[in-house]
């Protein structure tokens, strides 16, 4: 998923991408330990495009006040 894809997002949907893709890393990382995986590395890259909107979000409605 890329940052213009999670600037498309309303701030609901955000919040269930976020809470989906933080059980989706729980069992990335379980299965990392029976396989290899790079997907755990992709995972923490779209949680972090989303936190990084979210808070970027949050800042431009508080400087607006």
């Amino acid at each position: 998923m890329k940052f213009k894809d999670v600037q498309k997002l309303s701030k609901t949907d955000r919040a269930k991408k976020l809470k989906e893709l933080k059980i989706e890393l729980v069992k990335s990382k379980t299965g990392v330990a029976k396989q290899g995986s790079s997907r755990t590395r992709e995972i923490r890259k779209i949680i972090a495009r989303i936190l990084t909107f979210n808070n970027a979000e949050k800042s431009e409605e508080l400087n607006k006040k």
